[in-house]
């Protein structure tokens, strides 16, 4: 039985697991850590957290699953995307990491946009807008605004870079992660030479471009030591955590779809080649799984917008449920199927930090409609999750109006736990949902991309057979079609009439 050590390096917490090749999940930590915010438009974070809180859950996983380290014999990681990390010549961080959320660089997106144009970066990146979270955006910031830490940057990492150097010492760059960075042509799986002209840098700032799934080496004595590992465990480049997790979802095919519904709602819809909206509303990445590509349509209020109410109007039932052991979610959600679909007329728009794809509007506002004396709270719960399953209707018809087939939905994120919100997924898609019983997709897809590196599968399909196992297969009630295609028809109406009311 072979072992592999899997790495989830998130936005606010970075998690371990160790997982068996069978796709077992034996052990797993999480260690979090809080985002500095200097002002409205800043977030930063020390770069030295992502590897010492790295190492402590690697070190807690190992004593919590009572495998030997000589055992495990790769890791891999899932990375979030655009958080930069400026290092001087001894590799030492200079400052803070700039984290992917931060927006400090508005007049540079704008003069990136007027030097390139949306088309070209579109053409070139896969990305649909020229956002001040693309680390284009963030170094040409650092220049104009920082010229002396500039002039020290020796190198600048993203943060699966900058584990991979702690590990090994070497410096690379993985596509799969810098594919929104805009500096990498996907198409032609390179560095883009006119963006480094344009900033004024050479490619030599970031590592050697690779593949995900590629050996980059063996942990160094001092790694080894710091992980509790041994230094002969192979270290393998891993991929963005949205398209990683899709790789544990099953999810490398052509015609399948998986969607994660946390905080946000991502989906992932996998193609063999890069595909560009001509409209400009979902954006192109470069797959996790090698020579693969996905269109990626994201909506960042979705169980956000459940929390949201769960906080408000649930503290009491949240407290005795936290106190009897229980899941919060589940008190609140439990009524949902005593109620009707279409929640007798209350439709929710659950826009309360903007809407991304496919509307691309910052100012469009949360909203509750249809409201009656006879709605009660299981209504406006039952509404939320319809209505997300709403805005991922919307985006698969926009990408099924790209000509691309959908065959299969798979479901991960902590929403798949709850049957009730996947059977409205699956009445309002009128497509089966399946999910997968490791949870931990992210850990899982990388815990496979380093068994196919090591030669334990011989491909990602051969993994999947043997490390992707499917929980319950949902399919859709047909009585339900016409009333959710109503109410799916109100809930892009209700959009189209308020749009002109949402300003900043």
């Amino acid at each position: 039985m072979a072992f592999f050590l899997a790495i989830d390096a998130g936005t606010t917490a970075i998690k371990a697991a160790i997982i068996n090749s069978d796709g077992d999940l034996l052990a797993i930590d999480r260690q979090e850590y809080t985002l500095l915010i200097p002002s409205e438009s800043r977030v930063e974070l020390d770069a030295e957290i992502y590897w010492t809180n790295c190492c402590q859950a690697v070190r807690n996983v190992i004593a919590q699953s009572c495998v030997s380290p000589s055992d495990i014999w790769a890791v891999s990681i899932s990375s979030q995307g655009e958080t930069i990390i400026p290092l001087n010549r001894k590799g030492e961080p200079i400052g803070n990491a700039i984290v992917w959320l931060d927006n400090r660089a508005v007049d540079e997106a704008l003069m990136i946009s007027e030097r390139f144009g949306v088309e070209v970066i579109q053409q070139v990146s896969g990305q649909t807008e020229i956002s001040p979270i693309w680390p284009a955006c963030k170094i040409l910031w650092m220049k104009r605004n920082e010229p002396e830490r500039f002039e020290r940057t020796a190198k600048i990492l993203l943060v699966e870079d900058y584990l991979l150097f702690r590990m090994t010492g070497q410096y690379v760059s993985n596509i799969a992660v810098h594919s929104s960075t805009l500096f990498v042509d996907i198409k032609s799986r390179s560095w883009w030479q006119p963006m480094f002209d344009y900033i004024g840098i050479s490619q030599d700032i970031f590592g050697q471009l690779t593949e995900p799934g590629v050996i980059v080496g063996t942990l160094s004595l001092q790694a080894a030591e710091a992980l509790s590992l041994s230094h002969k465990t192979i270290v393998v480049s891993g991929g963005l955590d949205q398209t990683i997790s899709a790789v544990g979802a099953g999810n490398i095919h052509e015609g399948i779809v998986s969607e994660c519904t946390g905080s946000a709602l991502a989906i992932i819809v996998s193609l063999s080649q890069p595909l560009f909206d001509p409209l400009r509303r979902v954006p192109c990445f470069y797959h996790s799984r090698s020579s693969y590509y996905t269109l990626m349509p994201w909506c960042q209020t979705a169980g956000m917008a459940l929390r949201w109410f769960r906080d408000q109007f649930y503290h009491l039932e949240s407290e005795l449920a936290r106190k009897a052991h229980q899941d919060p979610y589940d008190v609140m959600t439990r009524p949902v199927s005593e109620i009707p679909p279409g929640c007798d007329g209350l439709i929710v728009l659950p826009h309360l930090e903007g809407a991304s794809c496919p509307e691309l509007n910052p100012n469009a506002k949360g909203v509750f409609f249809g409201l009656t004396l006879r709605h009660t709270r299981a209504h406006f719960v039952r509404a939320i999750m319809e209505s997300v399953a709403f805005m991922l209707l919307r985006n698969l018809e926009l990408v099924e109006q790209m000509s691309v087939g959908i065959s299969e939905i798979r479901s991960t994120g902590g929403a798949a736990r709850n049957d009730e919100w996947l059977q409205i997924k699956a009445d309002v898609l009128q497509k089966p949902i399946l999910t997968v019983e490791n949870e931990e997709a992210a850990c899982l897809g990388a815990a496979m991309i380093a068994a196919v590196a090591i030669g334990t599968y011989a491909n990602l399909q051969e993994s999947v057979a043997g490390m992707v196992r499917i929980r319950r297969r949902v399919e859709p009630r047909l009585d339900y079609a016409k009333v959710y295609r109503r109410c799916y028809e109100r809930y892009i109406e209700l959009y189209d009439r308020l749009m002109p009311m949402f300003v900043s």
